[in-house]
C-alpha cells in the first residue's frame, strides 16, 4: 500500500513566482494587520487575572459569562475545561485589582465626600489608594464610602500622623478575584461554586513576558541560521530564514484571524513549528546538495525539482502522521490546548508548503543572480595586449 509512488514527476518550480507572488501579497496583509489591529493578548502578556471556577451543578459557559456580566464583570472571557459534566470553567480579565480609571474617579470623589480631606493619590497598577485628612477619620467609614463607590476593599490602613500636618490613609483595593465571585453569587443564596485556582499577572511582568517570548523566536532563528550557513552553501540560507518567517508570519495570522487568545503557548507553538519548517527545509536542501553532484551540467532549477521530488514521499508522510496526531487534540482538546493544536496544524501546512516554494525558489533567485555578476564581471574583462 502506497499513497504516493516511488518517484513523482511534478513541476514544482515552474508555479515558483505565483507561489512567491501570493505568500508575499497574504504576509503582507498580516503584518499590516498585526500592525493595526493587533493580536487579542491573553493575561500572560496583556496583564490581568485568570480565575478558575467548579460549579457543583450543571451549567454551560454561556449562563456563566451571562451571570458574571450581570454582576458587573462585561469585559471577562469564559472558557470550559476538563470534560463537560466536570462544570469547570477559566475567567479571564484585564487588571490584577478592582482598582482602574473610571473606579479610581468614583472611589476620589467619595472619600472626597467625608470632609476633611487634605489630598488624594491612587497608585493603579498596585490597586492602593493613600490619603491625607485634617482631621481623624475612622478606618470603618473610608472601607464603606470606597465600597458604596464600587470598588471592593480589601483593607484599610491607619499610617498615623503626617509630619507636614494631617493624617494619612491606605486603602487597599480587593483583588478581581474577589469581584469574580461577588458577581457570580449574586441572586444565590449560597454560592454554587468553589474557586480552585487563582493568577495574578502584573502588566509590568507581562511586558517582560512577552519581550522574552519575542527575543526567544529570534535567538532561535539565529541559531538556525548560523548552523545552516555552516552546513550549506551560503546561497541556501537565506531561503531557509526566509522560509521560517513566511511560517511564524503565517500562523500569526491564525491568532490574528481567529482573535484566539496570544500567549506563552502561542510562543511554544511558534517555536516548534520554526523546528518542523527547517527540519523539513533541511531534508530537501540536503538532497538539493546530492544531486548538484549527481546530475552535473543541469540548471538548478531543474536539479531542485528533482529533489523536491525524490523526497516528495517522506515529507508528506511526515507532516501527514503529525497532523493525525494533532486531529486527536483538536476533537478532545480545549482552551489553551485546542489553540496550541490549531496553530501546529496550519504551521505543518505552511511549514510543507514554505519548504517549496519559499527556500527553494530564493535559492535559485540567489543563484541566478550569482550567475549574472559573474557573467557581467567577465563580460568588462579587457582582452590583454601585447
Amino acid at each position: 500500500m502506497r499513497i504516493l509512488k516511488n518517484k513523482t514527476n511534478i513541476d514544482f518550480i515552474s508555479k515558483r513566482r505565483i507561489a512567491v507572488y501570493i505568500s508575499m501579497m497574504v504576509n503582507l496583509a498580516i503584518l499590516v494587520g498585526i500592525a493595526t489591529v493587533g493580536f487579542n493578548l491573553g493575561v500572560d502578556f496583556a496583564g490581568g487575572t485568570v480565575v478558575e471556577l467548579k460549579f457543583n451543578q450543571p451549567i454551560s459557559a454561556a449562563e456563566v459569562r451571562k451571570r458574571a456580566e450581570a454582576g458587573g464583570l462585561h469585559e471577562v472571557s469564559v472558557q470550559n475545561i476538563g470534560s463537560e459534566a466536570e462544570n469547570t470553567f477559566l475567567l479571564r480579565m484585564g487588571g490584577v485589582t478592582q482598582l482602574n480609571e473610571a473606579s479610581s474617579e468614583k472611589a476620589k470623589a467619595a472619600i472626597n465626600g467625608l470632609g476633611n480631606v487634605k489630598s488624594i493619590y491612587v497608585d493603579m497598577p498596585n490597586g492602593i489608594i493613600n490619603l491625607r485628612s485634617t482631621a481623624p477619620l475612622t478606618t470603618g467609614s473610608i472601607k464603606q464610602t470606597v465600597e458604596a463607590s464600587g470598588t471592593g476593599v480589601q483593607e484599610v490602613r491607619e499610617l498615623g500622623e503626617a509630619q507636614g500636618g494631617g493624617f494619612d490613609y491606605q486603602v487597599v483595593a480587593s483583588g478581581m478575584a474577589d469581584k469574580v465571585q461577588v458577581a457570580l453569587a449574586q441572586g444565590q443564596p449560597q454560592p454554587d461554586f468553589e474557586t480552585r485556582r487563582v493568577d495574578y499577572v502584573g502588566p509590568q511582568v507581562g511586558k517582560q513576558l512577552r519581550n522574552k517570548g519575542i527575543a526567544a523566536m529570534l535567538y532561535t532563528m539565529v541559531a538556525i541560521l548560523v548552523y545552516i550557513a555552516f552546513r550549506f552553501d551560503f546561497k541556501f540560507g537565506p531561503g531557509a530564514l526566509a522560509a521560517m518567517l513566511h511560517d511564524v508570519v503565517m500562523v500569526s495570522g491564525f491568532y490574528l484571524v481567529s482573535r484566539r487568545e496570544f500567549n506563552l503557548t502561542s510562543i511554544a507553538a511558534l517555536l516548534t513549528i520554526i523546528g518542523y519548517s527547517v527540519n523539513d527545509t533541511i531534508v530537501i536542501y540536503d538532497r538539493i546538495r546530492e544531486d548538484m553532484g549527481k546530475f552535473k551540467g543541469k540548471p538548478l532549477p531543474e536539479v531542485i525539482n528533482i529533489a523536491i521530488n525524490d523526497t516528495l514521499a517522506r515529507t508528506f508522510l511526515t507532516s501527514f502522521t503529525t497532523a493525525l496526531s494533532l486531529v486527536g487534540l483538536l476533537i478532545f482538546g480545549v482552551g489553551e490546548i485546542w489553540d496550541f493544536a490549531m496553530a501546529m496544524l496550519v504551521g505543518i501546512v505552511v511549514g510543507t508548503y514554505s519548504s517549496i516554494y519559499i527556500a527553494s525558489p530564493l535559492t535559485i533567485w540567489l543563484d541566478e543572480r550569482a550567475a549574472a555578476r559573474e557573467g557581467r564581471a567577465k563580460g568588462g574583462m579587457k582582452p590583454k595586449t601585447a
